[in-house]
């Protein structure tokens, strides 16, 4: 007998957001632009979105020659699953608003703000091969799931990524090619009349309230959450957590 979890906990949508928006994969478009490298991208801890281009390349050039000083442009940011999976997208962002240079003389603080939210390799060059754009947000939009939502950019700036964002693909990865005990005990998690006997279970997600599982079938697939007792605060939490989840997931089947 499958046991019944406790009610899914989902972080906001501006905190998925800013959870997507750490992901390196990403695109920008811009008006009159065919097409640019990003060669870094980040949202800094005050919620200003900033991209690293290359400093000869269309783009930046249309920027810095804009007669009004700014370039309407959308950056689009990809998340995908850090196992293998059918469809591997498990959300895409979608920042649109205004690009502008950043002045000469407020680059180092920029830079400084950039590299402490991600610490790319590109902010090196900046000032000779790379240069650094602003986008002045006018809208945020999250799609996942099938479906896309709205998120108010004050929002989107007030907000935090999840913390455990840094350690999820590698927790992931680990329990999907060295765990399958555990993984079974979280499928026993899921209600058995979702579940098909040939259905294959996968890791999706992690994030602070729990697990989320992807379940691949011939009909095509199904996503799920495995909550947390607790949400977790911290990188610190998350083994408590899991420890407390399997735990509780080995008694409900003994007991099944």
């Amino acid at each position: 007998m499958t046991s019944t979890t406790p009610p899914a906990v989902r972080p906001t949508a501006a905190e998925r957001a800013r959870t997507v928006a750490c992901r390196p994969s990403a695109a920008v478009c811009a008006a009159g632009v065919s097409g640019t490298r990003v060669l870094a991208h980040a949202t800094t801890g005050a919620g200003q979105v900033f991209v690293v281009v290359p400093a000869d390349g269309e783009l930046a050039v249309a920027v810095r020659t804009d007669p009004d000083g700014d370039l309407p442009a959308l950056l689009m940011v990809t998340d995908h699953a850090p196992v293998s999976l059918r469809d591997p997208v498990r959300a895409q962002l979608w920042l649109s608003g205004w690009l502008t240079p950043v002045r000469a003389e407020d680059e180092r603080a920029v830079a400084v703000a950039f590299a402490e939210a991600v610490p790319a390799g590109a902010l090196l060059d900046v000032g000779t091969t790379a240069t650094l754009l602003r986008l002045d947000l006018a809208e945020v939009v999250l799609g996942e799931g099938g479906g896309t939502v709205e998120v108010d950019p004050d929002d989107y700036a007030a907000a935090g990524p999840d913390p455990l964002v840094a350690v999820e693909a590698a927790a992931l990865q680990h329990l999907d090619a060295d765990h399958p005990a555990e993984l079974a005990l979280l499928r026993s998690r899921i209600p058995g009349d979702w579940l098909a006997e040939d259905d294959v279970v996968r890791p999706l997600g992690l994030d602070r309230a729990g697990f989320r599982l992807r379940i691949e079938s011939a009909r095509g697939h199904r996503d799920v959450r495995v909550p947390f007792d607790v949400p977790v605060t911290s990188e610190a939490e998350l083994g408590p957590a899991v420890h407390r989840l399997m735990c509780a997931a080995r008694r409900c089947c003994r007991q099944g």
